[in-house]
């Protein structure tokens, strides 16, 4: 019963339970993790990014890329083009159902929170300061170092010989965007995953969260395009590189 487009699907249905849960259990008032911190909410999506690519595997996606982003820089890499239409419509449904279930799971703590701009923090992203250019280049630079250090880790420089043994390198990446969101999130939430960011926004605008206003479609396009040039850029970099 597992295939690719199901492994996609729920690797990255788990990203996002276990990703925006943790914001959520950070912001929602009356949450027993209020106030938990960037710290925390760093460690938690790190934490969904390893739980989600083994789900992905285990289920039937072998690559595991719970991210468009991803998808796209190897299809460049690689000249394979044919799974963008099978994993990136898998990884949007994905995302859309895991906020769904972080909706629920915290369904008293909507009514209770006050601050709409909290209750969307905890389906997409918004930028730390709102200037275009900048927030653009946040995400581009985001993306583009996950993919070239995603890249480095695989490569057979690093993994020559078996030096990475079977199951790590789930782990190393978790590590990654810990990195990354420890480094370079402070600035937009690096969304550095367009399914991250749209499907939990359509959630946000379609489900009947309590006090919820807008889901601020005028940033919208940012945390989506921004991580797609930075994944072409990187994927460009990579094969320059030889990596």
């Amino acid at each position: 019963m597992t295939s690719p487009f199901l492994g996609e699907l729920l690797g990255t249905m788990v990203l996002i339970i276990l990703g925006n849960g943790v914001v959520a259990g950070a912001l929602l008032r009356g949450s027993k993790a209020e106030g938990a911190g960037w710290i925390a909410i760093t460690a938690g999506w790190a934490f969904a990014v390893l739980a989600g690519i083994f789900v992905a595997t285990a289920t039937g996606s072998a690559d595991a890329h719970i991210n468009p982003a991803v998808t796209l820089a190897a299809a460049i890499t690689s000249g394979d083009w044919g799974k963008l239409p099978v994993y990136v419509p898998a990884q949007m449904i994905g995302a859309f159902l895991g906020a769904t279930v972080v909706w629920l799971h915290y369904l008293p703590h909507w009514d209770a929170t006050e601050d709409q701009g909290l209750k969307r923090a905890c389906f997409c992203t918004d930028p730390a300061i709102r200037r275009a250019p900048a927030n653009w280049l946040s995400e581009i630079i985001g993306t583009f170092v996950l993919i070239l250090i995603i890249s480095a880790l695989l490569s057979r420089a690093v993994g020559a010989a078996g030096s990475i043994p079977t199951g790590l390198a789930p782990y190393l990446v978790g590590m990654v965007v810990w990195g990354i969101g420890l480094s370079l999130g402070g600035t937009t939430g690096y969304a550095i995953n367009p399914a991250r960011d749209l499907g939990p926004r359509l959630a946000h605008a379609v489900l009947p969260i309590a006090g919820k206003g807008h889901s601020d479609w005028g940033y919208a396009l940012i945390p989506v395009a921004g991580p797609a040039v930075g994944a072409v850029a990187a994927a460009l970099a990579v094969r320059l590189l030889g990596i």
